[in-house]
Formats: structure tokens, sequence, C-alpha cells
């Protein structure tokens, strides 16, 4: 099922969601102070290709609670709703299920990135 899952997840979400993070990491990472919330970036857009299977650990630490505090002032909290209103909206049908899991576990991921760790 998982493979199955990752199939039509990548046909329908995932390439499209990869490639937008991927512009912002890499728009991000043009100023030095960026770099930081581009790598973020990269970590999602990797998780967003194929997202089933996959486990999100939160992160500890100082360091990312300032990064996460800035990064949801500034983005997080705006990408964290676009996830939960596609996951309400894939939830409406049962087939739909599936995919509306993996966009709660993104938009759990695009609030708070520092220090997640996804396994």
């Amino acid at each position: 099922m998982k493979l199955l899952g990752n199939i039509l997840w990548f046909i329908l979400v995932g390439l499209w969601s990869c490639i937008g993070w991927v512009i912002s990491g890499l728009l991000c990472c043009v100023t030095v102070i960026g770099i930081p919330f581009g790598m973020q970036c990269f970590k999602i857009a990797r998780l967003s290709l194929f997202p089933f299977g996959k486990e999100i650990e939160p992160g500890k630490g100082t360091g990312s609670a300032i990064g996460n505090i800035i990064w949801v002032i500034l983005l997080g909290l705006w990408l964290a709703i676009g996830y939960i209103f596609s996951a309400i909206l894939f939830c409406i049908t049962v087939i739909g299920i599936p995919f509306g899991k993996q966009c709660f576990k993104l938009a759990k991921l695009s609030f708070m990135p520092f220090g997640a760790k996804i396994s």
C-alpha cells in the first residue's frame, strides 16, 4: 500500500509540491541569512515527493526553537494552513483520506521544520 500511495501521490501532488519547495529553497538561499530557511525548504521538498511510510520526529533544543519561531512568523503559519486546507479537501472522500493524512503530516513539518527528523 505504501508503494502504491507514494506512486499516486507523486503523480497527483508530490512532483508539483517538490518543485515549489525547491524554488522556495533556492530563493531563500540567495542571501546568507536565508540559507538555514532554504535548507528547511529542501527538507520539506524531499518529504513531499514520497511521504507515505515516513514519520516526523519534532526538533528539540534552543537553536531549533529560535529557528522555528522565526519560521512560523514569516512562513510556517500560512504554509501549514495551506496544507490543512488541502487535507480537508482530500478527506471529503473516502479514497482521499490517506492523502489527507499525508497533507496533515506535511502541515506539521511545514509549521515547525527546524530540528525535525524524518525517519
